[in-house]
């Protein structure tokens, strides 16, 4: 492919070109890119084969110049996402009253849930100068960013020697200005799921908003509850959980750029909402912060929980808890090696006492793996997924050499 430039800058190319040259371009571009569908890279990708990548590829195609926030033009996708949000409320504890909103990702759920918050925190405590974020020192920084652009302050707490938080430190930090905790389930680096129970107890007491991000394991956990024992429950019918956001394209499995927000109480939902109504235009109001949300991703995303049922559900994450137990077994049987904590559901960070275990990530990566890596305390880190039944064995294997390399 030609390139264009003008004083170093890319240009657009002087005349259009044809989609066979465009093919070649873009397959030249990612041949660097991680090979994923061999079970090669270590999180980003929510893979379940190519059939359910087929079907939301198909919807999304059907829907791809759509804007999903203009339900007025497009009543089909305004109905599937409340289809989406009513699933995800029957799978995640919402009672008759719940409510939620289809948004973009994770991110934009995060900061509408802070928004919410802080519009119920100030009609209850207007007179609170400076109200602040609560969160163990595990949760997702994208809480930081939240404050930071409303102008709040943010206490991350220690975690508990079993990588979750600390209901008790919790319990002593919060404070007249506290007007938000943050509960993992599960935290991304270490895998296991905030004790919401009580921390939702607490929160209740001191009438503190608690938001479960469950960004990860929103749709995976109610599944795996189903045949494993014991996994910690976070949904919105504990106690004091007044918000929860699940991402429909991690293991929903849908197209990049959907989730969803819910609150357990409409009032809390409708602190969501934002109105103007001195526009020449006419009154604007809007419950997100994007403007548009791609008609594609939501197609899929319906399109894909349709076509997958409850019983396609199941069996993934089946499949899931299976190769997550494969990786455990093979980690632990490599000397010097040992998994931190007790993940819950399919993400695993491990480490080592005896040796530099990024070293070992960077030969990892000289073998062609994504490796993704803890800093505090040092470990490797990864997700499982369906797609890692294709490199499971020999992703332990070459851990082996590498670990046997770097000790020798």
């Amino acid at each position: 492919m030609p390139s264009f430039t003008v004083q170093g800058r890319k240009t657009l190319p002087a005349r259009g070109q044809p989609w066979s040259e465009l093919q070649q371009a873009l397959s030249a571009l990612r041949s660097a890119d991680t090979d994923w569908r061999q079970g090669r890279a270590s999180l980003d990708v929510y893979y379940a084969g190519e059939d359910v990548l087929d079907v939301a590829r198909r919807a999304y195609a059907m829907f791809i110049s759509e804007n999903a926030r203009a339900p007025h033009l497009f009543p089909s996708l305004q109905r599937m996402q409340e289809d989406l949000v009513q699933i995800s409320l029957s799978l995640l504890g919402g009672g008759r009253e719940a409510a939620g909103t289809v948004t973009c990702g994770s991110a934009e759920s995060a900061m509408l849930a802070v928004c919410s918050a802080y519009r119920a925190f100030r009609a209850r405590r207007p007179h609170v100068r400076r109200p602040h974020l609560l969160l163990p020192a595990s949760a997702h920084p994208v809480y930081e960013q939240a404050a930071e652009i409303m102008g709040l302050d943010l206490i991350r707490v220690a975690i508990g020697g079993d990588y979750r938080a600390s209901v008790e430190t919790l319990g002593q930090c919060i404070e007249p200005e506290t007007m938000m905790i943050v509960a993992s389930a599960p935290s991304q680096p270490f895998g296991a799921i905030d004790p919401v129970e009580a921390i939702g107890r607490i929160a209740r007491e001191r009438d503190v908003w608690l938001h479960v991000d469950a960004c990860i394991g929103g749709f995976l956990a109610p599944h795996v509850a189903r045949f494993v024992a014991g996994v910690p429950r976070f949904d919105l019918a504990l106690p004091g959980v007044r918000s929860l956001s699940a991402d429909l394209h991690t293991f929903g499995y849908a197209a990049n750029g959907v989730s969803v927000l819910l609150h357990a109480d409409p009032d809390d939902h409708a602190h969501q909402t934002f109105e103007y109504n001195q526009w020449p235009k006419g009154t604007w109001r809007s419950q997100t912060l994007s403007g548009t949300l791609a008609g594609g991703a939501v197609a899929a995303a319906w399109a894909v929980m349709h076509y997958l049922g409850e019983t396609g559900y199941r069996a993934l994450a089946q499949r899931v808890m299976h190769l997550r137990d494969r990786y455990i077994e093979g980690i632990e049987r490599i000397g010097g090696l040992h998994v931190l904590g007790k993940p819950d559901l399919s993400v695993i960070a491990f480490g080592s006492d005896e040796f530099d275990i990024h070293a070992v990530g960077d030969a990892m990566q000289q073998r062609g793996w994504q490796i993704s890596r803890l800093s505090n305390p040092a470990a490797l880190h990864m997700t499982v997924t369906p797609v890692h039944d294709q490199g499971v064995e020999a992703y332990l294997e070459d851990l082996g050499r590498c670990v046997f390399a770097v000790r020798k």
